[in-house]
């Protein structure tokens, strides 16, 4: 809320001495939820809904309407990892923790995860700055 565009240290234990997958995970979990937070709130006619206010009274239940239907899974957090059910409900599915699930995730990743090759212009543009920098340096490793 006070400006901050850069989060250091992700995935950082011992101060930087370690690093461990699944803390990444949760890192990233949180930065989602940081940059959910400082985008603000959008104010219009359809998220004050006065209209649905005015509708459903001051003795009336909201959780039911359309527009709340509408709003409430685009709008609020929607983490994988941190589990927000009622307790029985989170031990009747197997109770594991917010460090568990990150384990998984980071396991899965590991395994499954295929990146995207750069392109020829991305290539080429690091080239370019590799025999740059070898310029500067002195350095005579031909990257090309």
């Amino acid at each position: 809320m006070g400006g901050v565009n850069l989060v250091l240290g992700v995935g950082m234990l011992e101060g930087g001495l370690t690093y461990d997958y699944a803390q990444i995970v949760m890192d990233c979990e949180m930065i989602k939820m940081i940059r959910k937070v400082i985008g603000g709130i959008e104010v219009n006619q359809e998220t004050l809904a006065v209209d649905v206010i005015s509708q459903v009274g001051p003795a009336g239940e909201f959780m039911s309407h359309a527009h709340t239907f509408r709003h409430y899974k685009a709008e609020q957090s929607q983490s994988k990892l941190i589990d927000r059910n009622m307790r029985s409900t989170w031990l009747a599915n197997g109770g594991k923790d917010f460090t568990e699930r990150a384990y998984e995730k980071a396991r899965y990743i590991l395994e499954n995860h295929k990146p995207e090759a750069l392109s020829e212009g991305v290539k080429s543009k690091i080239r370019d700055i590799i025999e740059e920098a070898n310029g500067y340096y002195g350095l005579k490793d031909d990257v090309r």
